[in-house]
């Protein structure tokens, strides 16, 4: 599946008015406008909570996450799934609790 995520010239904390005026092609979700990825720290969120958002079809998913490699590679953000459903399996930041 090909990403249809794109970079964006917003980054750091976005609005609800900076989020409804973004362009669809920056969201891991696109056609839901869900988890937008304009800077490394909105890529880690997006990873973070992927197997919280609700309402989305597995071909979506498969969708988000190459969007999300897209743009981790883009912002410099290591992935170390290889799959989707690898998300929320593991704690993603060192947790010495775990």
């Amino acid at each position: 599946m090909t990403p249809t995520w794109k970079p964006h010239e917003k980054h750091g904390t976005l609005s609800d008015k900076d989020k409804r005026e973004l362009p669809e092609s920056v969201f891991a979700f696109p056609g839901k406008r869900k988890e937008p990825m304009t800077d490394a720290g909105h890529v880690r969120n997006a990873i973070a909570r992927f197997d919280q958002v609700q309402g989305v079809t597995d071909a979506d998913r498969d969708l988000a996450f190459q969007n999300i490699l897209a743009a981790a590679k883009h912002y410099g953000v290591d992935v170390a799934e290889t799959n989707w459903r690898q998300l929320g399996k593991l704690p993603h930041t060192p947790n010495p609790a775990h």
